[in-house]
């Protein structure tokens, strides 16, 4: 939970599609994904480290739907042949915002998730994401969605899914470069940016995305530039509806102010201000130093 917090006050993630209303949604409903190829032990085993309720409805995910919103971002192999990623999601109350926690997961953070959902038009819930051993969990968000349908008896577009995806593993690959923390905040300032201001060209978007990236000290590859430019675009053809971006702008102050005037949220503070401290006093220490040694 606290990874999820710090990641709100990282990323700020406030990005939206046109509403995918939950409408027949019932806040506390509980929905299972399980991995097809999971064992019958594996089942039980994701199904009790979940604390699953038992009238919770369950769905299967299968490989060949993992490739069907995954082909063409992340090479076949990496997919692979067998589908084991399982969440579990929590309807919530409406303008609760996601809750997102992952178990076993080593590529795709808790953050990506939230942006990638959000992009999907999933929120007000609490998702939990496992497997019974390590994966990259790039095939989880395909469950998620699909989840998510079934709960609200509305069907998320396969263009949007798609997008989705791709925003999720491009944000993945970006990490491993230049970190998570800057991959997710550089995703989400340009969504911020693109809110305010739509750009109207590619050489707008291009400009947008070199500013934000100088601003936060990243240094982009002319590939990575070229590969946001792509991803935004198609966002840019999904028809946002920018009034639901500042909603979730809105969504995400609140939070924040929440957990800044909590007392997880002031340790956490008072720890960064610790460690700024402890920083000054060994410079200081240091020109001391000096000082004594040039007189």
């Amino acid at each position: 939970m606290k990874r999820t917090i710090v990641g709100l006050l990282l990323t700020s993630l406030l990005f939206t599609y046109p509403a995918i209303a939950a409408a027949d949604a019932v806040e506390g409903d509980v929905i299972i994904t399980l991995g097809e190829n999971l064992t019958e032990q594996q089942k039980q085993q994701v199904l009790n480290e979940m604390n699953a309720p038992e009238n919770a409805q369950t769905i299967t995910v299968s490989n060949a739907e993992e490739h069907k919103y995954l082909g063409g971002v992340i090479p076949k192999a990496q997919i692979g042949t067998k589908a084991i990623s399982s969440s579990m999601i929590t309807i919530g109350a409406k303008g609760s915002g996601l809750d997102v926690e992952t178990n076993n997961i080593t590529w795709v953070t808790e953050e990506m998730y939230t942006n990638a959902l959000i992009t999907a038009g999933v929120k007000d819930a609490k998702i939990y994401i496992t497997a019974p051993f390590p994966v990259s969990g790039t095939a989880a968000l395909t469950g998620l969605m699909k989840a998510y349908e079934v709960s609200s008896d509305q069907v998320i577009p396969d263009e949007v899914k798609k997008v989705a995806n791709e925003e999720m593993v491009k944000t993945a690959k970006l990490g491993e470069s230049i970190g998570n923390d800057k991959a997710v905040a550089l995703l989400t300032r340009i969504k911020e940016e693109i809110a305010k201001n739509p750009p109207t060209t590619d050489a707008d978007l291009r400009a947008l995305i070199e500013r934000i990236a100088k601003e936060l000290g990243i240094t982009l590859t002319e590939e990575e530039i070229n590969s946001l430019i792509s991803l935004f675009n198609k966002m840019k053809n999904l028809n946002i509806d920018w009034n639901q971006v500042n909603d979730q702008l809105s969504k995400a102050k609140d939070k924040i102010s929440t957990f800044l005037q909590s007392e997880e949220g002031k340790t956490f503070i008072q720890n960064i201000i610790d460690i700024l401290r402890e920083i000054w006093n060994a410079i200081k220490a240091a020109l001391t130093s000096e000082n004594q040694q040039n007189q």
